[in-house]
C-alpha cells in the first residue's frame, strides 16, 4: 500500500480519472477514544484534524465538491454534551481553516435542517456561506444535523402542495424535478463515498445521491483516516469501472457467449 500511494500521491498520476465529488462519513472518532482511554472530545479532536488534512488532499488533487458527514439528525439528541461539542468544533473549524484562509479559495455550503438549530448557529452558517459564496476553488459541503429520509419526504411535500395548488400534474413528477426539490439540488451527485470504522452501511445519509456513486468501507477509525488513506482511496477509484446502471466498456468488446440448449 505505501509503495501505490508513493506511487501515486502526485494528483495528474490519475490521467484525469479522479473523482468530481467525494463524500466522507467521518464514524469513529468516540470510538477510536474509547479504545484508547480518552475522553470522546479527544477523538473530535482528531478528527478534527484529520478533517484539515482531508480537505487539504481534496484541494491538492483539484476535487470540486467534498462533502462531510459532520453531524447527523439521528444523533443530535442523543447526547447534548456531544452535540455541543461538535458545534464549538465545527464553528472553530468554519473560522480557522476556511475564513481566516482566504487563499484556499473554498467555498462553504451547509445541507441539514436548521430548524432545531439555535438562531445565532444558524447565521454563522448563513454567514459562512455568504462570505465565500464566490470563491472559486473547492466546495466543502458540511451535512450537519441532516437527515436523507427527511430530505426526500421535504421534496415530495413540497411537490405534493404544488399539485394540491393546481400548478403542477402527477405526470409531470419525474426524478430529476425531485431532485431539484432536495436540499442539496445544486450539488452534483458523489462519485465516490467513503465510511470510515468498518461499517458498511450510509445510515441515512445522501440516499438518493447515492444511486450511482462508488462505495469505499475503510476498516479504520476516522482520526486515522490521513492523506495516505485518501489518495489510496482515491486510486482505487480510478481503477474502477463505473457504468452508471449500463453495461462495461470492457464487457461489451466481449464476444457473445452462446447459450445452451
Amino acid at each position: 500500500m505505501e509503495t501505490k500511494v508513493g506511487e501515486l500521491a502526485r494528483a495528474d498520476a490519475f490521467l484525469g480519472l479522479t473523482p468530481r465529488h467525494v463524500a466522507l462519513i467521518m464514524d469513529g472518532t468516540g470510538a477510536w477514544a474509547t479504545a484508547r482511554g480518552l475522553p470522546r472530545i479527544e477523538g473530535y479532536l482528531r478528527g478534527l484534524e484529520a478533517l484539515r488534512d482531508a480537505m487539504r488532499t481534496a484541494i491538492d488533487f483539484g476535487l470540486s465538491f467534498l462533502t462531510v458527514d459532520f453531524f447527523s439528525a439521528e444523533k443530535a439528541f442523543q447526547s447534548h454534551e456531544d452535540a455541543q461539542d461538535l458545534l464549538a468544533l465545527l464553528i472553530r473549524f468554519i473560522h480557522d481553516d476556511v475564513l481566516a484562509q482566504p487563499m484556499a479559495n473554498v467555498r462553504l455550503r451547509f445541507v441539514g435542517a436548521r430548524a432545531h438549530l439555535a438562531l445565532d448557529v444558524i447565521e454563522r452558517l448563513q454567514e459562512a456561506e455568504r462570505l465565500t459564496q464566490a470563491n472559486s476553488g473547492l466546495t466543502l459541503v458540511i451535512a450537519f444535523n441532516y437527515d436523507a429520509r427527511q430530505e426526500i419526504a421535504g421534496a415530495v411535500r413540497a411537490l405534493a402542495e404544488q399539485v394540491a395548488q393546481g400548478h403542477l400534474s402527477p405526470e409531470d413528477i419525474s426524478t430529476g424535478l425531485i431532485a431539484a426539490h432536495l436540499g442539496a439540488a445544486d450539488i452534483p451527485d458523489p462519485d465516490l463515498i467513503i465510511r470510515t470504522s468498518g461499517e458498511q452501511r450510509l445510515s441515512n445519509f445522501f440516499l438518493w445521491q447515492a444511486a450511482y456513486a462508488e462505495f469505499m468501507f475503510l476498516p479504520i477509525y476516522w482520526p486515522e483516516f490521513d492523506k495516505a488513506a485518501f489518495v489510496a482511496a482515491i486510486a482505487e477509484y480510478a481503477g474502477r469501472d463505473r457504468r452508471f446502471g449500463g453495461v462495461s466498456a470492457c464487457r461489451s468488446r466481449n464476444k457473445k457467449i452462446p447459450l445452451r440448449g
